[in-house]
Order: C-alpha cells, then sequence, then structure tokens
C-alpha cells in the first residue's frame, strides 16, 4: 500500500479501429430498432467503451475475473474493485471507421478509511485522438475503488431518495442476458456480472451487480431518445449505490430551464437513488 503512489504518472497507449458491428450490437442490446452504420456514422456518447478491450491471456486472469493486479493499474492489494464514476469532455465527433489512439494517465492514487474499512482510489485520464489528430476527441476521467472484503459487521452508508417527478422514465429489467450481452460487447469478464455463487459467497453481494457503465450509458439513451438531435458537450456521473438483478430499475430524465442541462439518475425498485448523473449540451 505504501508504493502505490509510484503509479502516478504511469501512461499506457493502445489504438483500434472503429467497427461498424459494435455499434449495431449495442443498438440491439438497447433495443432500439436496427440502424444504418456505415463509414463516417458518429458514435453516441458513452459508446467508444464499445473500443480499446482488455485483450489479457487468459493465463493473466485474477480469480475476480479482471486482469491480476500490477500492469497499468497498480496493485491495489484489496479485493474488490468497483467503477465510481466518470467524467467526460466531447470535444468533436469518434466516427465509425476512425483509426484512433487513446492514452491512458494515472492522474492520482487516494488511500481513505471508510465506513468498511480501507479504501483506494484511483483516477485515470484517457484521451482519445482520431486519426492523427493532435488534439483529443474525448478527454475522459474514470474513478476507480478498491474496498476490503464484505464483512458481516459493516455499516452501509443510509440511502438517499431518488427524485420524483421525471418527465423522462424508463424501466430496465435487468435479466441475466442483458448482462451477459454488455459483458460480452465490453469483454468485460469480472465475476460480479454473471457469477451468481461468486458474487453472493465470494464478494458478499446479494445478486449479479448491474455494470455502472451500462447503467451510465442507459442515463444517456435518454437523451438519445428524447433529444436525438442533441449534441452532448460534456457528461458526468458517480455511482452512489450498487444496482443488482433482483429487482427492476429505472432510469430518469429532466431536461432544466437553461436548455443546456439535463439531470439525469438512476433508481431502484425502492425508489433508492443508485447513480447521479448530468450531460450539457452545446
Amino acid at each position: 500500500m505504501e508504493n502505490l503512489s509510484d503509479w502516478i504518472g504511469r501512461q499506457e497507449s493502445v489504438r483500434d479501429t472503429i467497427g461498424a458491428t459494435p455499434v449495431k450490437a449495442l443498438n440491439a442490446t438497447l433495443d432500439h430498432p436496427a440502424m444504418a452504420v456505415v463509414p463516417g456514422t458518429p458514435l453516441p456518447p458513452l459508446w467508444h467503451w464499445l473500443y480499446f478491450l482488455p485483450l489479457h491471456r487468459q493465463s493473466e486472469i485474477g480469480a475476480d475475473g479482471h486482469a491480476r493486479r500490477g500492469g497499468f493499474l497498480p496493485p491495489v492489494p484489496l479485493p474488490r474493485r468497483m467503477w465510481a464514476g466518470n467524467q467526460f469532455e466531447f470535444r468533436s465527433p469518434v466516427r465509425v471507421g476512425d483509426d484512433v489512439e487513446r492514452t491512458s494517465t494515472i492522474t492520482n492514487v487516494t488511500q481513505k478509511e471508510g465506513r468498511t474499512g480501507q479504501l483506494v482510489f484511483v483516477k485515470v485520464r484517457h484521451e482519445l485522438r482520431c486519426n492523427g489528430a493532435p488534439d483529443p476527441a474525448i478527454v475522459e476521467f474514470h474513478d476507480i475503488v478498491y474496498r476490503e472484503a464484505k464483512q458481516a459487521s459493516d455499516v452501509e452508508p443510509l440511502p438517499v431518495a431518488a427524485p420524483t417527478g421525471a418527465p423522462w422514465q424508463l424501466e430496465i429489467v435487468p435479466d441475466d442476458v442483458l448482462l451477459f450481452r454488455y459483458s460480452a460487447l465490453t469483454f468485460n469478464g469480472h465475476r460480479i456480472h454473471y457469477d451468481r455463487k461468486y458474487v453472493t459467497e465470494v464478494e458478499g453481494y446479494p445478486g449479479l451487480i448491474v455494470h455502472g457503465p451500462l447503467i451510465a450509458t442507459l442515463l444517456m439513451d435518454q437523451i438519445r431518445r428524447h433529444l436525438p438531435s442533441a449534441d452532448v458537450a460534456s457528461f458526468s456521473f458517480k455511482a452512489v449505490r450498487p444496482t443488482f438483478d433482483l429487482h427492476p430499475f429505472r432510469v430518469n430524465g429532466a431536461p432544466q430551464a437553461d436548455g443546456k442541462t439535463v439531470k439525469l439518475w438512476a433508481q431502484d425498485h425502492e425508489g433508492w437513488l443508485t447513480m447521479d448523473a448530468v450531460a450539457t449540451l452545446r
């Protein structure tokens, strides 16, 4: 734990070509009608997550389904890893057919003491550049939290009630097929999303965990459904509470009076806030 700050400033770069098939596959997974995807089609916001996939060899995978600790990310010696939130700037489009380089930099590693013991927060900055352009098309900050193993004596934080009266509402049934398809699309081997025995007996959760990025994508998809011509300039979200596959959940949106801001949030079947987000439009 003492040496984790040594990873601050570490960088890696990967390249990918924006293909059409992942776009069509996520479009179907989100239950939209088939869309025409040709070279030059712009990616909807957040759909760049379909690329730069973690192609670790099978022998490099750890017990939780992720790659073993170390390498680019610091080797945090805590067993539970969660996607805590993101902040994005969408500066120019990323299009089907583009050759894109993603440069990732670890900008901070912070250790804290929480209700359930030690916590380690890792912040990574990603910059995506298309076709050799000097300026990034997307700048993304990714927040990862590592936690100690769940104990019976853990005191969970008090839940927060979600806002009510959203003009945009959509109920999502997080069945095994939806979780599998999203895991497959993002090549995400984390067992908390598909291995019920592991997630309940090893990590101590009551059910399969719905991917944070999937919920964020569903929130952003509310803008696509209700404001299809909107141009999103920025987006940020924070995971507030895990969402499990045991009950339907709801994604909500509320355009604000300024015409530029859209508040977005997800809530569980009991009405507790699970993800809080905001988008700004150009």
